[in-house]
């Protein structure tokens, strides 16, 4: 059965200079930043400094992960580098996570010996931040949906525009009130807010790096409409996983019939691989027709299962 190999060269070279674009923006932000927040003592706008430290290495991982996953299939890596992109994910939440840790560690330090604020440099820097990041975010938002890598770099995006808003009132309550414990319990609300999404990251790259069962996939529906072609008797050794969210796969072990002929087994195989695309979104499939007698034979090849007389049928 013929498979579609092409995986979207195009769309990868649209996210690639989308990534170029935000990776000039906040890495030509990021040092004004982190300087502005030390002069100015504010938690806050290091706060958002620290994102965009984060930003900078994460969009420069992500493109890394789009060069490496173009690379073809090898001796070496049959299903090819695609994965990549997904480690590169997973990394950018744990780099995250660790990020929202040390803000909430620093909060409290903050509150009980509050420093002295220079609010009218926070919000300087705070307002061509969120400038920044906006230009930032609106490059990526017509990418993020294309792949857990994109969307990665902007969950990084977002929470920094938000980080910037946030330092923007922490700013103003501090300029025009006096009330120095805004600026700490802001950066505490940015990594609270951007925990959860990023522990979302982790667990979808996680379950794709496991081979766990792909999103809005039910494995007992898989096997109900594999059991239900007229040929089919049984099925067994069913697997399904995804190199990436986009890229599903799907393995198994179909028991048929002693008396169905090689060429009627060519038709199921065709029916079942059109069947799981439209139905399931499954772009490959693996298949192994078995003959019914097989079953209670375990010491027979597999590959004895479609042609008997054949030392290669059977596998499609």
């Amino acid at each position: 059965m013929a498979h579609d190999h092409s995986h979207g060269g195009h769309g990868n070279q649209a996210n690639e200079k989308a990534l170029w674009i935000a990776l000039a923006l906040t890495g030509g932000f990021m040092l004004t930043e982190l300087i502005g927040g030390l002069l100015s003592h504010s938690l806050a706008l290091l706060s958002d400094a620290a994102h965009m430290v984060t930003d900078t290495a994460a969009l420069l991982i992500a493109l890394l992960a789009i060069r490496v996953s173009r690379r073809q299939a090898d001796a070496r890596r049959t299903f090819g580098y695609a994965r990549f992109e997904i480690l590169a994910a997973a990394f950018n939440a744990l780099l995250l996570l660790g990020v929202a840790v040390y803000i909430m560690v620093e909060a409290v330090r903050r509150l009980m010996q509050p420093p002295e604020l220079q609010t009218g440099t926070m919000l300087a820097i705070a307002v061509l931040g969120l400038v920044v990041n906006l230009i930032a975010m609106r490059v990526l938002t017509a990418s993020q949906d294309d792949s857990l890598n994109l969307r990665g770099a902007y969950l990084e995006v977002l929470s920094d525009m938000l980080g910037s808003v946030g330092v923007i009132i922490a700013a103003l309550i501090v300029r025009y009130t006096g009330w120095t414990p805004a600026d700490p319990i802001v950066a505490v609300l940015i990594a609270l807010w951007v925990v959860p999404r990023t522990w979302s990251l982790l667990r979808t790259s996680s379950n794709v790096l496991l081979e766990g069962v792909p999103s809005g996939i039910d494995p007992q529906a898989v096997r109900e409409a594999l059991a239900a072609q007229p040929e089919v008797e049984d099925v067994h050794d069913l697997h399904i996983w995804g190199l990436t969210p986009q890229r599903r796969l799907l393995s198994a072990h179909l028991v048929i019939a002693d008396t169905l002929d090689p060429e009627h087994g060519d038709r199921l195989i065709a029916r079942v691989n059109e069947l799981m695309h439209d139905t399931f979104d499954i772009s490959h499939c693996t298949l192994q027709l078995e003959r019914s007698h097989c079953t209670a034979h375990p010491h027979l090849h597999p590959h004895d299962a479609l042609h008997p007389d054949h030392p290669h049928g059977g596998q499609a």
